[in-house]
């Protein structure tokens, strides 16, 4: 068994599909408009190996929490390949200012940094 994909809402579908691509390398299907529910559009991301992303909105979606530990997914964590892929990925996003938490060995035992996607949804770089 494994996951087939994961999904995330946003409101900006076109900043999503463009962070994943140039963040992650990944690849977008064409946009799908859905004739069973207006308004939901979505793009599916393949990455290099792994469960595809989906990235969906629908108008007038509504804010997420305000705070950033709520009921429900924390965050995704992507094995982004080495250490030296963890801190090169970190240091663009701290270029681009969407780093939260720099390179570090966590307690249970990752190497890991934390980044922010255009929604300021969590996403840990993870290398071994």
């Amino acid at each position: 068994m494994n996951i087939a994909h994961v999904a995330l809402w946003t409101r900006n579908l076109d900043a999503q599909v463009h962070f994943w691509q140039t963040v992650f390398g990944g690849q977008s299907n064409e946009r799908y408009f859905s004739k069973n529910r207006p308004g939901f559009e979505s793009h599916f991301i393949t990455l290099s190996d792994g469960p595809t992303i989906e990235l969906m909105t629908v108008p007038d979606l509504p804010d997420s929490p305000s705070h950033p530990e709520f009921v429900g997914w924390a965050h995704i964590a992507l094995n982004v390949g080495s250490k030296a892929d963890v801190d090169r990925m970190a240091e663009q996003a701290r270029v681009s200012n969407t780093l939260l938490s720099a390179p570090r060995m966590t307690g249970d035992g990752y190497y890991e940094a934390v980044i922010a996607d255009p929604d300021g949804n969590r996403i840990e770089l993870v290398g071994e």
